[in-house]
């Protein structure tokens, strides 16, 4: 759901130079602004309307016929997808210039399907614990009237940025 003022995304990954040059939530910011490259898994659930703030991200999507899985509903890997990024992103909002973090796991409770007609979802990823070794955070997907579909939580580990490579 992109206007004609919205640049298109471009899909890509930054350089380990590029993320460590900037706080996390700089980063993220500019993933969300469209001024560094959305990573490539994002073409497949084509966020919009996305916000970051300190240990908190907001990501809006719609579930299409594309996300179906065989028995006719929105695929597992749709909701994993948008749980471990918003969870994951939100962890990086809290790092500082030069940090960096890797999932270390998840776990993602289903309450209730989605379909075509699902419409509009809203996916929030909240740290719960910022730490200097290991960071956790709790994820929620609700639909337009607010009810979960479905919620996780995860653990990621984090480590300084490896300089000049």
């Amino acid at each position: 759901m992109t206007d004609s003022a919205t640049p298109k995304p471009a899909y890509g990954v930054s350089s380990i130079e590029v993320m460590a040059s900037m706080p996390g939530l700089d980063f993220v910011r500019g993933i969300f602004a469209r001024t560094l490259p959305e990573p490539p898994i994002m073409e497949n659930v084509e966020p919009f309307d996305c916000t970051a703030e300190p240990g908190h991200v907001v990501i809006h999507s719609i579930p299409g016929l594309r996300h179906y899985n065989p028995i006719g509903s929105v695929h597992g890997g749709y909701v994993a997808i948008l749980l471990d990024s918003a969870m994951a992103l939100a962890v990086q909002t809290t790092l500082p210039k030069g940090s960096g973090y890797t999932t270390l796991e998840f776990k993602i409770s289903f309450v209730r399907g989605m379909s075509q007609d699902t419409g509009k979802i809203r996916t929030e990823g909240r740290v719960l614990n910022a730490g200097r070794r290991a960071s956790t955070a709790e994820g929620r997907i609700t639909d337009g009237n607010g009810k979960l579909i479905a919620h996780a939580t995860t653990t990621c580990m984090v480590f300084e940025l490896p300089k000049n490579t």
